[in-house]
């Protein structure tokens, strides 16, 4: 799907980051990981086999019920899975925390903060990087202002801010759509993530000085995930409580939590260095990364220990105390915003992480390094918070697959059994099978193409299974199925006329769904044609020159001259223009995906240069069409008549490519 072409180390820097998003499978950040299904696209990657083997991680519970939840039970299990797990997936080190009935029952260190020193991981002191799981407590932040009367969630968000968010649809955006991400903005990528202090602005002056992204669909209709919109949230918490959205935070959530090692401060602040893991790209490199920050904060810049992390569970499942009333958390927990029932869906800042009949919220992260997870079963008053501070081969399915896990070994009312396939299967799946696009996605500027590249297609098998990239879903309820194998569900809204409108997979239905491909830029119809026509260019450039080494061997002669020789020679120069337009985005698109870190102001200067060259398409077709006509009006034979009019049509089908995906956009605000 989305980044399918690249490297694994590639799709986790660019995805994982792509969103600060969880990440189980881009799935769909191919976790942003998307066929690899729409949900398997944001993925990392599969668990490998050995890890799905190891009987102390698969042992099913006992067939008279779960096993006690036990600080004794839960550590055994851990260390019959944890350290296989980083070993096979080439993970560093992870922390895994857990809480019961108020408190920490056990947070467990495993593996290395630092593979250089070989310092060990503590599960109460070690510091991680939540990723997007620092969105929760910006949600915090607001339903605390909401509580005071100082925020109302169904106001225009224009009504606290010193800028204005362009009007669109004809419909403003609310808090309330930026806590369930249908503000509809589209992706923004540009100073996601940095790792130079120098480039690093204030909240206040990415605000003011970043162009807000585009909305591509009207408020409240469509779930998108945004870290815009969740910084915009935290630059309100900013203005409305007049305290700078780190101190807030501080002061308002870790204070009263007695959270002492945890901060949203960027760069990190000096007494906290020695606390803090390192990130790796995987053990086998042991190659320590450098602080990513995160310009966006409110979205992602949390830095935080097992036991901190275990703390605000606790308050979430003790009603919210000492944070908010037990109401206002009962309305952020039970707030759904359904969009594609019945698959779990966003309620106030958390996502629904129901699985079979076990009712549980939280939220997962991603950094390009760390890879997080925080679950709370909400009539078990459990909490599972897991972190890992390397991509490796697997951390983003790891920690969904432990949180799966976990709650089926406690909770009989997590396992799902196999259900029967319904008789109208085959009817339903024939009206699912397509080729759909990610709802999270931008659609103005270059990083379009990624919107393209990370289509995916639904087939179906002879069984009447839907086939969505490498997994398989059995219908067990009209318009709805089952992974084969999981616990996820799939799910459609259909017209009226029985067309599909949206798709969604869990475990990303709470903040992504699929729209159908319209035929003009779907990867069906167009990957033929744009392969059809990048052949007839390279070959018009390859044969130019055999076809001159070949006159030379046998001393032959140019047949053509004047103005038919010009126009032979100018058209080819028109070739190479267009192929080099399309090879430098290439090259431009080459370096975003290596490295999320680069996309800032100093990156303008490439893009910039490849939006100009676009003028080579222009001239490149202008120089076709002058070729046709002056071959047609010539004498020469049929097939040179035929392959002029080829030219032109392969330019314009590279015209057609380069306009849905955004190459020919010259705007800097992606």
């Amino acid at each position: 799907m989305v980044f399918k072409t690249l490297s694994s180390k590639a799709r986790a820097a660019v995805l994982a980051a792509l969103l600060l998003l969880p990440a189980a499978s881009l799935a769909q950040v191919d976790p942003v990981e998307p066929d690899e299904s729409i949900a398997e696209d944001l993925v990392l990657d599969e668990l490998t086999p050995e890890i799905d083997a190891a009987p102390s991680v698969m042992a099913e519970p006992a067939d008279d019920g779960a096993r006690a939840l036990t600080k004794e039970d839960v550590d055994t299990w851990l260390d019959g899975m944890m350290p296989y797990a980083l070993e096979e997936g080439g993970i560093v080190g992870a922390v895994v925390t857990v809480v019961k009935d108020g408190e920490i029952l056990t947070s467990r260190g495993f593996g290395y903060s630092d593979l250089e020193s070989r310092a060990s991981v503590d599960g109460y002191d070690t510091m991680f990087r939540p990723g997007s799981v620092s969105k929760l407590f910006t949600w915090t932040a607001v339903m605390q202002l909401w509580e005071q009367g100082k925020i109302d969630l169904d106001e225009d968000v224009n009504t606290y801010l010193d800028f204005e968010i362009p009007e669109a649809f004809d419909a403003p955006i609310t808090m309330r759509h930026l806590m369930t991400h249908t503000a509809g903005f589209q992706e923004k990528i540009k100073n996601l993530i940095l790792s130079d202090p120098d480039q690093l602005l204030s909240l206040e002056e990415l605000m003011k000085t970043e162009t807000p992204p585009s909305r591509i669909f009207p408020p409240g209709t469509t779930p998108a995930y945004s870290n815009y919109g969740t910084a915009l949230a935290g630059y309100i918490v900013q203005r409305v409580s007049g305290e700078s959205f780190e101190e807030y935070v501080q002061n308002h959530i870790f204070d009263p939590l007695g959270m002492d090692h945890s901060t949203f401060v960027q760069p990190l602040p000096e007494e906290y260095e020695d606390q803090m893991s390192s990130g790796y790209q995987n053990a086998r490199d042991g190659k320590a990364q450098y602080y990513e920050l995160v310009p966006m904060g409110p979205a992602g810049s949390l830095a935080s220990t097992g036991e901190d992390m275990g703390r605000f569970m606790i308050a979430y499942l003790n009603g919210g105390g000492p944070l908010m009333k037990p109401e206002t958390t009962r309305i952020m927990q039970e707030t759904i915003d359904q969009h594609v029932p019945p698959l779990n869906a966003m309620a106030l800042g958390f996502l629904q992480y129901t699985r079979g009949d076990l009712r549980a919220v939280g939220h997962a992260g991603d950094t390009i390094f760390f890879h997080s997870d925080l679950a709370l079963y909400l009539d078990k008053n459990v909490g599972i918070y897991s972190s890992v501070n390397s991509s490796g081969s697997g951390a983003g399915t790891l920690r969904f697959e432990l949180a799966t896990r976990f709650g089926e070994r406690y909770f009989p009312e997590a396992r799902v059994e196999e259900e029967p396939r319904l008789d109208t299967a085959k009817e339903h799946g024939a009206e699912v099978v397509g080729i759909y696009e990610s709802s999270r996605a931008q659609v103005t500027t270059f990083v379009a193409l990624t919107r393209f590249m990370g289509q995916s297609k639904g087939t179906m098998n002879k069984d009447g299974d839907l086939v969505v990239g490498r997994s398989t879903w059995r219908e067990i309820e009209p318009y709805v199925w089952r992974k084969e194998g999981g616990v996820e569900r799939l799910s459609v809204v259909m017209t009226e006329d029985g067309k599909v409108e949206r798709l969604a997979q869990e475990p990303f239905s709470t903040v992504i769904t699929s729209l159908p491909a319209p035929w003009y830029r779907s990867t069906a119809l167009l990957t033929p044609l744009i392969m059809g026509a990048v052949g007839v260019l390279l070959l018009t450039l390859v044969m130019w020159p055999v076809r001159a080494v070949v006159r030379w061997r046998y001393k032959g002669s140019f047949a053509l001259s004047g103005q038919e020789a010009m126009s032979h020679r100018l058209v080819r120069v028109g070739v190479i223009l267009v192929l080099v337009q399309l090879f430098f985005w290439l090259f431009v698109l080459q370096t975003m995906q290596s490295n999320l870190t680069e996309l800032n102001a100093a990156f303008d200067a490439k893009v910039r240069i490849a939006q100009v060259m676009q003028v080579f398409l222009y001239l490149g077709l202008g120089l076709a069409l002058w070729n046709v006509a002056t071959v047609w009006r010539s004498g020469q034979s049929w097939f040179a008549k035929l392959w002029s009019a080829l030219l032109p049509l392969a330019i314009a089908v590279l015209i057609w490519f380069s306009a849905i995906a955004g190459l020919l956009s010259f705007s800097l605000a992606y």
